[in-house]
């Protein structure tokens, strides 16, 4: 919840002079097997990133299988059909390349990058753990003892101790409640059967976007997929039908008591995504609350009473839902102080308009500043991948300008009101 992930990709194109035509951002297609395929050719750069986005994220793990999506992602690189998980790592990094996999809430991704002169050994080894994992049953075992750990290790962890809190209080009876790396129990109950079942049900071509971006052509990178990749064909099951999260769920106040020196406070609400007309006017009242060290809360909270060691506010979008969250760290005995001052600041937002300068600011700021986020092809194959999987269109970077530009300090107020009402925010505390 600290990172509007989902956010980082979409305004790489927000910054066009005016009268200059944008280029197009990539090729789109659909590939006989279903897999939707984004390229975006870069000739000067020799480096080729690829992003492989599949629909197999926590949210499908099954209610008495928590931590199955992000176990079988781990284990892809781990062996193959023909190589063992330390021959893929020596194979990829003998070229000085990368090769990855990891699962979030939505869904997993492999993720490729190589110089332009080995990229045939690295699509054989994507297609490789795509395709043909052998889910070894010691590297599982010493992968489920590793989550384990990390979930030990996590809850010494302040932030990510509420933040767990604060989407079971959002979205109850919804997916997005679990944990994503599952529960320390859960995930000790894990066996290789399941594994292969849950990689035979959900890695499948036509639940998959590839995003390319490099020195290559669109024939070249089509060519080369279907080589490897053409074979790959769904299974007759349909894809799984996951509902929307609640759209409003009750305010509720939690404390989670531990020895610490300092109190870690979330404020969250289910919120919008990025279909509904409010959006852009939500991300500008968003970032004026607690977006930046210009913000209202950083400035009053942070920099003019000394009440909290950081302090800011997310919007953030998910496939099946969303939500805005408040964050504070603050001394023990300044907990309800600043929790207070917090909640005056997002009630004065919706009370009264914001000023010109203010407005302008935020505006300006997030219209200029995503370029820089996108300098690597690397950032931009997430960019695409972002686009595709949240149905924004290739011309998205394009509007986002327009949109963001029109907001106004009414389109603020009403937003902020609506929105950003205290009263309606859920409350969990961890601390003394």
């Amino acid at each position: 919840m600290r990172r509007v992930l989902a956010l980082v990709p979409l305004l790489l194109l927000a910054t066009l002079p005016r009268g200059i035509a944008a280029a197009p951002l990539a090729h789109r297609e659909v590939l006989p097997n279903g897999i939707r395929l984004l390229v975006a050719p870069r000739p000067a750069i020799p480096i080729v990133a690829l992003r492989v986005s599949l629909r197999a994220g926590s949210v499908v793990d099954p209610p008495d299988a928590l931590g199955l999506a992000n176990l079988t992602a781990e284990l892809l690189t781990r062996g193959t059909a023909k190589r063992s998980g330390p021959e893929l790592d020596r194979a990829i990094e003998f070229v000085g390349g990368s090769l990855e996999a990891d699962a979030g809430r939505d869904g997993a991704t492999v993720s490729l990058a190589v110089l332009k002169k080995d990229l045939d050994l690295g699509l054989d080894l994507l297609a490789e753990v795509l395709l043909t994992p052998s889910f070894p049953e010691d590297e599982l075992k010493r992968k489920v003892a590793d989550i384990q750990a990390s979930l030990q290790r996590s809850e010494e962890n302040p932030e990510v101790v509420v933040g767990r809190a604060l989407a079971r209080l959002l979205f109850p009876g919804h997916p997005y409640a679990h944990p994503i790396s599952g529960t320390i129990e859960s995930v000790g109950k894990l066996g290789r059967e399941q594994v292969v079942r849950f990689h035979r049900e959900h890695y499948r071509p036509d639940a998959a976007a590839i995003a390319v971006v490099g020195a290559v052509t669109v024939d070249e990178v089509r060519d080369a997929l279907a080589r490897r990749l053409g074979g790959w064909t769904p299974p007759s099951a349909a894809l799984s039908v996951i509902p929307r999260a609640p759209a409003s769920a009750p305010a509720v106040t939690e404390t989670i008591t531990r020895e610490l020196t300092q109190s870690t406070v979330y404020l969250g609400r289910p919120s919008i995504g990025y279909h509904d007309p409010d959006y852009f006017p939500l991300l500008v009242a968003n970032y004026i609350l607690g977006g930046g060290s210009a913000s209202r809360l950083y400035t009053r909270v942070r920099e003019e009473r000394g009440l909290a060691y950081s302090v800011y506010s997310s919007l953030s979008p998910g496939r099946y839902g969303a939500s805005s969250v408040v964050s504070l760290q603050t001394r023990v005995d300044a907990v309800g102080e600043a929790t207070r001052l917090v909640k005056d600041e997002m009630a004065r937002l919706g009370r009264a308009a914001v000023g010109a300068r203010e407005l302008g600011l935020a505006k300006s700021y997030l219209i200029g500043s995503f370029p820089l986020r996108l300098d690597t092809s690397r950032k931009v194959a997430d960019l695409l991948i972002g686009i595709e999987e949240y149905g924004l269109g290739l011309d998205y970077p394009d509007r986002f300008k327009a949109e963001i530009a029109k907001v106004t300090a009414a389109d603020v107020r009403r937003v902020a009101a609506r929105y950003m009402d205290p009263a309606a925010f859920s409350s969990v505390t961890a601390g003394k």
